[in-house]
């Protein structure tokens, strides 16, 4: 079976829930993430986390620098980039927190939104849920979530679904991909 990893890095997974958290530390002792760093603990290339960039998926870095923002917007796309197209993560993102470069239209911060994610991923892996099971679970997290309207919320509870449920689809593909590894050599 491979290996598990906090999500959207190749940070081996302790049992923790993964929370942002881990990474801000790093963030403020640096002012900031280099392109080399985000690299190193996603295992992305840097024309990757370049081009989403490009394409408006993720905030411009500051002076060169990748903060909680852009980092937690990279950790969510690369959760979901092994089961879902980029051109629909964008638009996922986009439906949560509008223009990746404009704060006054994001619903929920992006470390938040990654905290949440992290949460229900924990308690996936405690229960092996069905759908239905995984709207209750996110349902579960975000009840307590304060939005400016009941339109917002539910669509943070319908996004933090369908990225939990592709989540579960790419933990299973990369299983599947493995068993087929393993048969094909022996």
């Amino acid at each position: 079976m491979p290996q598990r990893t906090v999500p959207g890095t190749n940070i081996e997974y302790d049992g923790n829930n993964g929370m942002f958290s881990l990474f801000q530390p790093l963030i403020k002792a640096t002012d900031g993430l280099t392109l080399g760093q985000v690299c190193t603990i996603t295992g992305l290339e840097a024309s990757t986390v370049q081009n989403w960039v490009k394409r408006g998926f993720v905030a411009r870095p500051v002076n060169k620098k990748y903060r909680e923002r852009q980092l937690a917007r990279i950790l969510l796309i690369s959760s979901l980039r092994d089961c879902m197209k980029i051109d629909n993560i964008g638009s996922l993102m986009k439906a949560i927190n509008g223009n990746a470069n404009d704060e006054s239209d994001d619903i929920i911060s992006e470390e938040k939104l990654y905290d949440y994610f992290c949460e229900i991923l924990s308690e996936i892996d405690i229960k092996k849920p069905d759908t239905d099971d995984v709207k209750a679970i996110v349902e579960g997290v975000v009840k307590n979530y304060r939005m400016q309207d009941k339109n917002a919320y539910l669509r943070l509870r319908d996004a933090l679904t369908v990225m939990t449920l592709t989540y579960i689809a790419s933990r299973y593909k990369r299983e599947a991909d493995s068993l087929l590894e393993h048969l094909l050599e022996g």
